[in-house]
């Protein structure tokens, strides 16, 4: 986009925030910002549709009067409705249940699972102002606690699977994904700090799968 407007752009991405050197063609005069970046969930949508707007500035030469209107117009879009991204999330996580081996009666579980964990995970976090890993640690625990019905009443013939692909959905993969990405592009500080927070992430779904495991008393080992 910058090269499509004929200025130069130097940015350095931090853990916490973003710092951007906007330079003229001749590269005499210069505007810098720093921006805190802010505390949002993922919105998969709009990084799509910022994307677009990106080739449209490349492809179509719009100017930045242009681009500027749609991206107001991006940024008014209101989130996917929150009922539908949780019933989506929980058909998800049971595919994996069945990709793994599991059965109907596993899969099942595994939707009932996730979507109660999925929903009390956005209400610690998005509605409470809980911290992200206390809420994953109650999310995983919640999720693990009901698959952990697979072993109490033997409704399934899969039930190490059911338990196992529960608590999936709370794994950070982005974060994962952007930390590689981010050591490629030699962003080292801000690849190690997301590294770094995936792990944390990642040790929190794992004490909650523990706890709900304990608490059940499921012999899984």
């Amino acid at each position: 986009m910058a090269k499509a407007f004929g200025v130069q752009v130097e940015m350095t991405i931090l853990p916490r925030s973003v710092m951007m050197t906007v330079w003229d063609s001749s590269h005499e005069k210069s505007m810098a910002m720093n921006e805190k970046l802010p505390t949002t969930p993922l919105n998969f949508h709009l990084i799509s549709l910022f994307s677009q707007l990106s080739w449209k500035v490349r492809d179509m030469h719009i100017s930045v009067d242009e681009a500027q209107v749609e991206l107001e117009n991006i940024l008014s879009q209101p989130r996917l409705n929150a009922y539908l991204v949780t019933l989506l999330t929980g058909l998800g996580n049971a595919s994996f249940c069945r990709l793994f081996g599991g059965d109907w009666v596993a899969m099942f579980l595994v939707f009932v699972a996730t979507i109660n964990g999925f929903a009390l995970k956005n209400i610690l976090h998005q509605r409470w102002s809980w911290d992200i890993r206390l809420a994953t640690l109650v999310a995983a625990c919640t999720s693990s606690v009901i698959a952990s019905a697979a072993f109490v009443f033997g409704v399934t013939d899969t039930p190490d699977i059911a338990l196992g692909t529960s608590v999936l959905y709370l794994i950070p993969g982005i974060p994962y994904i952007n930390s590689v990405s981010d050591l490629i592009s030699g962003h080292f500080l801000c690849s190690l700090s997301r590294f770094i927070h995936a792990c944390i992430l990642t040790a929190c779904l794992g004490i909650g799968l523990a706890l709900g495991i304990l608490i059940m008393n499921v012999q899984y080992f």
